[in-house]
C-alpha cells in the first residue's frame, strides 16, 4: 500500500471529467467549423483553443498514471516530473503564439488564462514531483491542485472560447448580413 492509495477516487473523478471535456471540446469545434474562415483565425486556434485539449489531456494523462496500481512513488513522480516540464516548455509555446496571432488582441484575463495559470499549474506539478522526494504526502496535495487548476482552467477557456464566437463572431456576422440587406 503506497501514498497514493487514497487518490484513487479523485483521480478517477477528474480524469472522467476530463476525459468527457475533451469530447465536448471536439463537439464545439465541430459546430463551429461550418463558419466561414480566415488564415487569421488558425493562428488565433492555435493560441486558443488547441491548448485546451492539450490541458485536458494532460489532466486525463496525470489521473490515469495516479489511478495505476504503482508498487513505488518514485517512478511515478518521475513520469510526472516530465509531464511538468513538457507542459512548462508548450506554455512558453502558447505564449509565443499568444504574442504571433493578430486576429484577436488578448486582454489580461486572456494573458492569465491562457499563459500565466497554465505556467503556474505546470510549475507546480514539476515542483511537487521533485519535492515528493521528501514530502510524498505533502507533495500530492500539489500535483491535485495542478490537476485541478488545468481542468478549470480548460473549462474557463472553452467556455470563453464559446461565448466569444456566440457573442461576437456571429453577432458581428449578423450585422454585416442586415447592413448588407
Amino acid at each position: 500500500m503506497t501514498v497514493l492509495t487514497g487518490w484513487q477516487n479523485f483521480y478517477v473523478i477528474i480524469g472522467s471529467s476530463a476525459g468527457a471535456l475533451i469530447g465536448l471540446q471536439f463537439v464545439v469545434m465541430a459546430l463551429l467549423a461550418d463558419m466561414p474562415r480566415i488564415r487569421l483565425q488558425a493562428q488565433a486556434g492555435q493560441a486558443f483553443a488547441t491548448p485546451n485539449v492539450v490541458h485536458f489531456g494532460a489532466v486525463l494523462l496525470l489521473s490515469a498514471i495516479l489511478a495505476a496500481p504503482w508498487h513505488a512513488l518514485v517512478p511515478v513522480m518521475v513520469i510526472l516530473g516530465v509531464l511538468g516540464l513538457c507542459g512548462i516548455l508548450y506554455s512558453c509555446i502558447v505564449i509565443r503564439r499568444l504574442r504571433a496571432q493578430s486576429s484577436y488582441q488578448p486582454v489580461f484575463e486572456d494573458w492569465l488564462f491562457h499563459a500565466m495559470l497554465p505556467l503556474v499549474a505546470y510549475v507546480t506539478l514539476a515542483a511537487s514531483s521533485y519535492a515528493a522526494r521528501l514530502h510524498a504526502y505533502d507533495a500530492l496535495f500539489g500535483v491535485a491542485a495542478a490537476a485541478l487548476l488545468l481542468l478549470f482552467i480548460g473549462i474557463h477557456n472553452a467556455w470563453d472560447a464559446a461565448t466569444y464566437h456566440i457573442y461576437v463572431v456571429q453577432a458581428s456576422r449578423e450585422n454585416a448580413e442586415t447592413k448588407a440587406d
